[in-house]
């Protein structure tokens, strides 16, 4: 599997060979640099691990500037790993740019932490449309959840009933998106659609 990390910058929209405007969202993806090369026979496995985004010193443990120093690198933000890397003549401490992994009209995977929500209610965090509507009596029951249970059998909440709590900060992954441009001397890449994260926010560009 091969794949980059990138940062995501924002959502734009460009016109594609039909004049149709197609909305998307630019990603600033690698440069990357390989922190570690695992093979069959010291790891058990074909990996490689890259990483991205500088970090200081000071925040970084002993062992993992050890890891860097290894790769003749400084300390990264995020480090991902993908199994066999199907880019064999990189070696440590080796750069990947986003040309190298992705070409125009591929379809990528985009995995990313969607926004968090804090504590919503059932009608934000489920999609429920509330008790009726404000007629027969109803006095601020249009965004409550109803009724949970029966009566004295079961006498509880089955586990997994759909509540109000906490929503977002998830790990999502989204399938099959197409890639719509590469610009390899900003290290941009545009893919359409939208993909989970804030503006800022870490993704993984898998193929």
């Amino acid at each position: 599997m091969n794949g980059i990390i990138g940062k995501k910058i924002g959502m734009t929209s460009i016109f594609d060979a039909n004049g149709r405007n197609v909305a998307c969202t630019v990603i600033e993806a690698g440069p990357c640099v390989v922190t570690q090369v695992k093979t069959e026979e010291t790891d058990g496995y074909n990996a490689t691990q890259i990483g991205y985004g500088d970090a200081k010193a000071k925040n970084t443990s002993q062992a993992l500037l050890g890891h860097y120093e290894k790769a003749k690198t400084a300390p990264k933000r995020k480090v991902v790993e993908f199994r066999d890397f199907s880019i064999p003549e990189k070696a440590l401490g080796d750069l990947i740019k986003v040309d190298e992994v992705f070409v125009e009209g591929d379809l990528v995977s985009a995995v990313g932490t969607s926004k968090g929500k804090g504590f919503q209610g059932v009608v934000k965090r489920h999609g429920f449309s509330g008790v009726n509507d404000a007629t027969h009596g109803q006095h601020n029951r249009q965004r409550a959840p109803g009724s949970i249970g029966a009566a004295s059998y079961p006498a509880k909440v089955f586990k997994g009933m759909r509540m109000a709590g906490r929503t977002g900060g998830e790990r999502i992954k989204v399938k099959n998106l197409r890639v719509l441009k590469v610009f390899p001397d900003k290290n941009l890449i545009l893919v359409k659609g939208a993909i989970p994260g804030h503006k800022g926010s870490f993704v993984i560009i898998e193929k």
